[in-house]
């Protein structure tokens, strides 16, 4: 997919952050959009301002861990655009919390929506890719896709299963023309830690609004920059895109001391 101009680019968690960058940077692109997520307060003056560069937006309300409601919302997409050939399956929630303190509501709470909001998107729009044999296929895993850390088992988890499923179906359809890529970011400065269900950082650390603040000085992407990312590798067609030089740097050291990593990376966050 060289060229973006008069695709239909589908993006669940619009709202905020990385999502609604996406779609202020695809519309410049040319791209149609479909807009969708749980909270809509800004999905219309988002759409407005995007109509301005000529593209075509519908806005959704969307519970990404609801599969009927993602089926029903493919549905009424491919209704009104036509088609679809960008999927972004971007809609993501945290949960901090050791394991043994970890509630399983919270946890399938979290799973929901990362995991099965992954999957739910991808079953749903799926068929009518390979109707037409293209099309390209991006979900949204994260650094923590490749590293595990402390506290952070439930986020964990629906990560590397998205990582897993998203490689999975790279390759049964390395035979089609519809391109699949896993986006890895670090630290990105959105709402997620203040949105996050928070009990127990890091160190035990159990202020959610010091960790939400620590998180931001430890976030050193923008969302702007990250949809940047994001939409160059589309374009290349890339499998794996990670976003921040964080990301980059503790890829690399967990390919190079994968038994031993979670020794460096403690040392790193007591210098910080």
């Amino acid at each position: 997919m060289q060229s973006l101009a008069g695709k239909v680019a589908v993006i669940t968690g619009a709202n905020s952050g990385i999502g609604r960058a996406l779609a202020e940077l695809l519309a410049t692109e040319g791209c149609h959009l479909a807009l969708a997520d749980i909270n809509t307060d800004n999905l219309q003056s988002i759409a407005l301002d995007l109509r301005q560069h000529g593209a075509r937006v519908s806005c959704h309300q969307l519970d990404v861990a609801d599969r009927t409601a993602v089926f029903a919302f493919a549905n009424t997409v491919l209704a009104d655009h036509g088609s679809a050939q960008l999927i972004i399956n971007n809609a993501g929630v945290a949960v901090s919390q050791t394991i043994a303190e970890l509630s399983y509501t919270d946890f399938e709470w979290l799973m929901g929506i990362n995991f099965w909001g992954v999957v739910h998107g991808t079953k749903a729009f799926l068929p009518h890719l390979q109707k037409n044999n293209e099309g390209h296929i991006v979900n949204v895993s994260s650094i923590f896709g490749i590293i595990g850390m402390p506290t952070q088992g439930a986020y964990n988890a629906s990560k590397f299963a998205v990582r897993g499923f998203t490689e999975a179906l790279r390759q049964e359809l390395s035979t089609s023309k519809i391109t699949v890529s896993c986006v890895h970011p670090g630290g990105i400065k959105t709402n997620i830690a203040r949105s996050a269900r928070f009990y127990q950082g890091i160190g035990g650390q159990r202020d959610a609004c010091r960790a939400a603040a620590d998180f931001e000085k430890l976030a050193r992407t923008s969302p702007e920059q990250a949809a940047r990312v994001i939409v160059d590798g589309i374009k290349a067609k890339r499998p794996r895109i990670l976003i921040g030089s964080d990301a980059r740097l503790l890829d690399w050291i967990q390919r190079a001391l994968p038994a031993s990593y979670p020794k460096v990376l403690a040392k790193l966050l007591r210098k910080n």
